[in-house]
């Protein structure tokens, strides 16, 4: 039997890999199964978090189920929206999650709008929550990635470095290939192979050393939101190169630009700006904590 997934500088060869779990005739797919439990893990972490900054542990439940509904909801509008092309024509598949289309960006977008909306009610410091919550959200990314290798998706193109991967050219969307991978195709036992970029893998391992920086400086905070504004320089900073690399992009509606690519780029500025403003104009000592902001809306 040829393998479904090599990594053939790495030694390593996978010889059944398969996309989902079937449960009579039910199937679950892995991509579902994984995210949602990068989306447990990244509750935890996010509880775990509230306790190092001094907030209220129980307040991270409520935040964490408002964020992950409306993260569902970008995350799929968002993939819509510039997947139109498609779904104009198919407007029915606009809900078939199960399907596939779920853009990350979209998901933080959301999930960021939802905080938002969450502080105002709870009267609770916006940039505090967003601290405590980008490390579960770095998780639920880290684990969420690992969906693409089972769906054998968000890939980039050919390369022979040293974490190539090679991939079944028949488990792969047409749509995804370029000239450059078909060019370079293999053949082992008479099966077809592509050779490419893991991007979700290099995008895994980024994420994972951004985690880092941000327990890090959890203790170290000098403002409110230093370490989501942490997460948006090394996240997108992260994923405007691998981007780049990847043959499944998003564009702009009629052009070659790569919508994430763009955002990247804003966020990566964005987090500079907003950094430097926050630490000469609200240190963190000169503004109340988010416990003691809890403990005056009780006592009111």
């Amino acid at each position: 039997m040829t393998p479904d997934i090599c990594f053939p500088h790495l030694g390593i060869v996978l010889k059944s890999v398969g996309r989902y779990i079937s449960i009579g005739d039910f199937t679950i797919a892995y991509y579902g199964v994984i995210i949602a439990f990068g989306m447990v893990c990244g509750y935890f972490l996010a509880e775990w978090q509230a306790g190092r900054i001094g907030a209220d542990k129980d307040m991270v439940l409520n935040l964490a189920i408002c964020d992950i509904i409306c993260a569902i909801v970008g995350a799929r509008l968002y993939y819509v929206i510039f997947s139109w092309d498609y779904y104009g024509k198919h407007p029915a598949e606009i809900i078939n999650i199960r399907g596939g289309g779920l853009a990350i960006y979209g998901g933080v977008l959301a999930g960021v709008l939802a905080t938002y909306i969450f502080s105002k009610v709870k009267k609770l410091s916006f940039l505090e929550l967003l601290d405590i919550a980008c490390g579960g959200l770095l998780v639920g990314q880290i684990f969420g990635r690992w969906g693409n290798f089972f769906n054998r998706e968000a890939f980039g193109g050919y390369t022979d470095n040293l974490l190539a991967m090679q991939i079944r050219r028949s488990d792969v969307r047409v749509g995804d290939l370029t000239h450059e991978i078909l060019k370079h195709k293999i053949t082992i036992d008479g099966e077809r192979y592509i050779q490419v970029h893991p991007t979700f893998l290099y995008e895994s391992l980024w994420n994972i050393m951004v985690l880092v920086v941000v327990l890090i400086m959890t203790k170290h905070r000098r403002f409110r939101g230093q370490l989501f504004f942490i997460y948006m320089f090394g996240y997108g900073l992260g994923r405007l190169w691998i981007e780049g690399l990847r043959t499944d992009q998003l564009k702009f509606f009629g052009t070659e630009i790569a919508v994430s690519q763009v955002l990247s780029a804003v966020l990566v500025v964005l987090s500079v700006v907003f950094s430097v403003y926050m630490w000469k104009k609200h240190p963190i000592e000169s503004e109340p904590a988010l416990k003691e902001m809890e403990t005056a809306e009780e006592q009111e």
